[in-house]
């Protein structure tokens, strides 16, 4: 939107308490609101449409307190002094995935993360689907990266010993006469915006590969390069990947500030002491303006947005076997499309995710509403869903820019800062790719800093996976078993996981032994009963091999205790 038009709607509707300044490649907002989301909603009437053009949001919120960033408890001086010549900041898809690409070259890699594991944030409270990138135009950094993302997907998921399906997506429409309409939708995915597989269906082939969807669908908009994966377990492997070939990954460790001089950052002082890297690279999710202002180079917003998903249990996985969702020409409000159901490389059912946008980075509670929403919607694409086959659900907060658009770049006033920032979906899709060029940008600002990387001849792209046992023939199985009778104990009876699964978890090259992270590793607890069964037992074999009493044995970080002590004095 224009300057003038831009002023006037602004007076119009916000009555001169909003205001804006255009300068140096950002429009900067100013003023102050009581309402989140009227915020956002003059900050996307600021886009501008140019692309090095960003929107800044400096509009005080006095509806409500903005929590700061959670800190963890850790406080020591384990990285006190280091020098590394890339520091990473944050342990989602995107950081692990470029510390896995620098990890090509003779560096010294740190990564940083503040929470007690990887995938803590958007990367592992998303839906795993693998997009093939249909909905995204040309000339986004979105759409730009998913295409080439989506076809090395398969190659990556191998090297790293991560299962991953190339299940398809369904489009169903209900209303015939919209065919020729969406017809010419996907002629000109495919030859404007390079989507090459894209094409419209009639309902007899859609009910051929999906016999339990609605039968009111009269045609599907089909794109066969969709797939899925599941995001903790890529972005885990991309880390442990890393770290066996040389990289060092720092968790509980939180950037608290840095020491810029000249346009340079010198220093960054976190939790577990000050490091002096040489490079930066800021991948810190919903934080990353946060970071970015520590370092001087704030050209860009985040604004957070929930999304809610449910999963189902594995009966329900016959139902569907794709990606399927309905298509109304309700107009969606917000960025939204309305969720969808998946059916997940474990064969469950995930239904969602909706979009609500936030001021809080990093609530994670659910809402019902947000439930019932998307499930409603999505039994219009099959009645076959059932709310009382949910066995968990979780949110989300994904973080766009006001652009929705990526920020891959290097700093703009702080030189050595590389920026991979406004990852929303499809960034899981998008990380293999956008990695590849993090690392061209990291090499290139290492030489400008006298560091002349050489290639790491040791560099081994493949990792090994733990082996699951209820994905063997019989006689593998029975072999596993014999040459180790752990593995013939099965402690989650839903996920018929073993304890020698279990124990490889905790002997993996990233150990977190708490009972989520083993959960996240091996999926003991992921079943029907969440848990409430094989949980004890999965506690007793970590206090064990942790050589501690069960009651330091934790859920997930230092604070969440389970159990408090003996029940009676002296037994």
């Amino acid at each position: 939107m224009n300057k003038r038009l831009l002023r006037k709607k602004l007076n119009e509707q916000y009555g001169g308490k909003i205001q804006f300044t255009d300068k140096n490649r950002m429009r900067v907002m100013t003023g102050e609101w009581n309402t989140w989301d009227g915020i956002v909603k003059a900050c996307q009437m600021a886009v501008t449409g140019k692309k090095d053009v960003h929107v800044v949001n400096n509009i005080r919120f006095t509806g409500a307190e903005i929590p700061k960033m959670r800190l963890p408890s850790l406080s020591d001086n384990a990285l006190e002094g280091k020098t590394p010549d890339v520091l990473i900041i944050g342990g989602g898809i995107s950081g692990v995935s470029i510390a896995r690409e620098l990890s090509k070259w003779k560096l010294d890699i740190l990564l940083v993360e503040k929470e007690s594991d990887l995938a803590l944030g958007a990367s592992g409270r998303n839906d795993g689907e693998v997009h093939p990138g249909v909905d995204l135009s040309k000339g986004s950094l979105k759409q730009h990266y998913v295409l080439l993302g989506n076809e090395i997907y398969g190659d990556v998921c191998r090297e790293l010993g991560v299962p991953f399906s190339r299940c398809g997506q369904y489009v169903g429409f209900t209303q015939k006469e919209l065919k020729p309409f969406v017809e010419a939708y996907a002629a000109k995915r495919r030859t404007v915006d390079g989507v090459k597989d894209t094409k419209v269906i009639s309902r007899e082939e859609l009910f051929a590969a999906e016999p339990n969807l609605n039968k009111d669908f009269q045609f599907a908009l089909y794109n066969p390069s969709a797939g899925c994966v599941c995001p903790y377990s890529l972005t885990i492997a991309y880390a442990e990947n890393a770290v066996k070939n040389g990289a060092m990954i720092s968790l509980n460790t939180a950037v608290l500030s840095m020491e810029t001089k000249n346009g340079e950052i010198l220093s960054v002082k976190t939790n577990r002491g000050t490091v002096y890297p040489k490079i930066v690279i800021n991948a810190a999710g919903v934080f990353a303006d946060d970071i970015a202002e520590m370092a001087g180079d704030r050209f860009y917003s985040i604004h957070p947005r929930r999304g809610t998903n449910s999963i189902l249990d594995t009966k329900a996985g016959t139902f569907v076997h794709s990606v399927v969702t309905i298509k109304t020409l309700q107009k969606s409000a917000g960025h939204t499309k309305g969720g969808g159901i998946l059916h997940t490389v474990h064969h469950n059912l995930l239904v969602g995710p909706d979009a609500v946008e936030t001021f809080e980075k990093e609530n994670h509670a659910t809402n019902p509403e947000s439930i019932t929403n998307v499930f409603n919607k999505q039994q219009g694409a099959t009645d076959k869903l059932k709310r009382s086959d949910i066995i968990t659900y979780f949110t989300g907060v994904r973080a766009p820019s006001f652009e929705e658009d990526f920020i891959i770049e290097r700093g703009r006033e702080t030189h050595n800062l590389i920026h991979c920032a406004g990852i929303q979906s499809p960034g899981l899709t998008t990380a293999p790719v956008v990695a590849k060029d993090i690392e061209k940008m990291a090499l290139q600002a290492l030489r400008c800093v006298g560091v002349d990387p050489k290639r790491n001849d040791s560099y081994n792209p493949h990792r090994d996976a733990i082996p699951h046992l209820r994905d063997m023939p019989p006689k593998e199985r029975a072999a596993f078993i014999k040459k180790n009778p752990d593995y013939g104990e099965i402690v989650c009876r839903c996920e018929e996981i073993s304890k020698g699964e279990i124990l490889d978890a905790l002997r993996s090259p990233i150990c977190v032994p708490t009972v989520d992270g083993v959960k996240k590793r091996v999926r003991a607890g992921m079943g029907r009963c969440q848990g409430g069964f094989c949980s004890p037992v999965v506690m007793k074999i970590i206090a064990e091999f942790l050589g501690v009493p069960l009651s330091e044995v934790r859920k997930s970080n230092s604070e969440s205790i389970i159990v408090f002590g003996e029940t009676k004095e002296g037994k």
